[in-house]
Protein backbone atom coordinates (compact mmCIF):
# COMPACT_ATOMS: atom_id res chain seq x y z
CA UNK A 1 0.00 0.00 0.00
CA UNK A 2 3.18 2.65 0.38
CA UNK A 3 3.55 4.71 2.62
CA UNK A 4 0.13 6.55 2.89
CA UNK A 5 -3.38 4.79 3.04
CA UNK A 6 -5.35 5.08 -0.48
CA UNK A 7 -8.25 6.81 1.32
CA UNK A 8 -8.64 9.92 -0.04
CA UNK A 9 -10.67 11.65 2.70
CA UNK A 10 -8.69 14.38 5.29
CA UNK A 11 -9.20 12.10 7.73
CA UNK A 12 -7.63 9.05 5.60
CA UNK A 13 -4.78 11.30 4.46
CA UNK A 14 -3.90 12.35 8.15
CA UNK A 15 -3.72 8.63 9.10
CA UNK A 16 -1.31 7.54 6.49
CA UNK A 17 0.93 10.44 8.03
CA UNK A 18 0.87 9.15 11.66
CA UNK A 19 1.08 5.35 10.04
CA UNK A 20 4.26 6.46 7.77
CA UNK A 21 5.28 10.08 7.82
CA UNK A 22 7.71 11.59 5.49
CA UNK A 23 10.78 11.96 7.99
CA UNK A 24 12.30 15.07 8.22
CA UNK A 25 15.90 13.90 7.34
CA UNK A 26 14.15 12.71 4.14
CA UNK A 27 13.18 14.25 0.93
CA UNK A 28 9.41 14.06 -0.15
CA UNK A 29 8.96 12.71 -3.50
CA UNK A 30 6.66 14.41 -6.39
CA UNK A 31 4.20 12.05 -5.42
CA UNK A 32 4.40 13.00 -1.95
CA UNK A 33 4.47 16.44 -2.75
CA UNK A 34 1.47 16.31 -4.97
CA UNK A 35 -0.92 14.35 -2.22
CA UNK A 36 -0.05 16.30 1.05
CA UNK A 37 0.90 19.93 -0.44
CA UNK A 38 -1.56 20.59 -3.74
CA UNK A 39 -5.01 21.33 -2.57
CA UNK A 40 -3.68 22.32 0.70
CA UNK A 41 -2.39 25.62 2.76
CA UNK A 42 1.61 26.04 3.73
CA UNK A 43 1.64 28.82 6.71
CA UNK A 44 5.35 29.56 6.60
CA UNK A 45 8.67 32.08 7.03
CA UNK A 46 11.53 31.77 4.58
CA UNK A 47 15.07 32.34 5.79
CA UNK A 48 14.71 35.99 5.04
CA UNK A 49 11.78 36.41 7.00
CA UNK A 50 8.83 37.14 5.13
CA UNK A 51 5.80 35.34 6.60
CA UNK A 52 3.20 33.97 4.00
CA UNK A 53 0.47 31.86 3.80
CA UNK A 54 -0.55 30.22 0.71
CA UNK A 55 -2.45 27.85 -0.71
CA UNK A 56 -1.75 25.23 -3.65
CA UNK A 57 -4.47 25.01 -5.78
CA UNK A 58 -5.07 21.65 -7.75
CA UNK A 59 -5.53 23.98 -11.15
CA UNK A 60 -1.61 25.05 -10.98
CA UNK A 61 -2.01 28.29 -8.94
CA UNK A 62 -0.50 29.63 -5.74
CA UNK A 63 -3.02 32.36 -3.88
CA UNK A 64 -2.08 34.19 -1.21
CA UNK A 65 -3.07 36.91 0.23
CA UNK A 66 -1.63 40.33 -2.17
CA UNK A 67 0.00 37.95 -4.80
CA UNK A 68 -0.71 34.82 -7.66
CA UNK A 69 1.62 32.53 -8.71
CA UNK A 70 1.86 29.56 -10.50
CA UNK A 71 3.46 25.63 -9.25
CA UNK A 72 4.95 22.96 -11.31
CA UNK A 73 6.70 19.46 -9.56
CA UNK A 74 9.68 18.95 -11.46
CA UNK A 75 11.16 15.80 -10.44
CA UNK A 76 10.58 15.61 -6.82
CA UNK A 77 10.96 19.66 -6.55
CA UNK A 78 8.29 21.71 -5.92
CA UNK A 79 9.08 25.04 -8.28
CA UNK A 80 7.18 28.43 -7.42
CA UNK A 81 7.15 31.04 -10.47
CA UNK A 82 5.55 34.59 -10.15
CA UNK A 83 6.29 35.99 -13.32
CA UNK A 84 9.83 35.56 -15.42
CA UNK A 85 11.38 32.07 -13.91
CA UNK A 86 10.80 29.71 -11.27
CA UNK A 87 12.07 28.70 -8.47
CA UNK A 88 12.82 25.10 -7.67
CA UNK A 89 12.66 23.36 -3.76
CA UNK A 90 12.77 20.32 -2.71
CA UNK A 91 11.00 19.66 0.72
CA UNK A 92 10.86 17.27 4.06
CA UNK A 93 7.46 16.57 5.32
CA UNK A 94 6.80 15.25 8.81
CA UNK A 95 3.12 15.52 9.75
CA UNK A 96 2.12 19.02 9.49
CA UNK A 97 5.68 20.34 9.67
CA UNK A 98 7.10 21.30 6.13
CA UNK A 99 11.12 22.15 5.77
CA UNK A 100 12.05 23.63 2.43
CA UNK A 101 15.28 23.20 1.43
CA UNK A 102 17.66 24.78 -1.67
CA UNK A 103 20.69 22.30 -2.60
CA UNK A 104 19.72 20.37 0.26
CA UNK A 105 20.29 23.18 2.74
CA UNK A 106 16.74 24.61 4.73
CA UNK A 107 15.17 27.40 3.40
CA UNK A 108 12.47 27.77 5.43
CA UNK A 109 9.83 26.08 7.84
CA UNK A 110 6.42 25.77 7.28
CA UNK A 111 2.97 24.50 8.83
CA UNK A 112 0.41 22.43 6.37
CA UNK A 113 -2.90 22.61 7.14
CA UNK A 114 -5.68 21.02 5.10
CA UNK A 115 -7.54 22.43 2.36
CA UNK A 116 -7.79 26.35 2.39
CA UNK A 117 -8.94 27.19 5.70
CA UNK A 118 -8.11 31.56 5.55
CA UNK A 119 -10.18 31.04 1.93
CA UNK A 120 -7.44 32.99 -0.18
Amino acid sequence: MGRHAHDTSIHGRLLGLIAAPVTSAELATSAEVMELIIGNTVKSGMAEGAAYAKFYSTDGAIKADCYRGKWPVEGDAMCFGYGEGADCLTVSIDGDSVSWKVDGEAAGPGTLSWGNPNAI
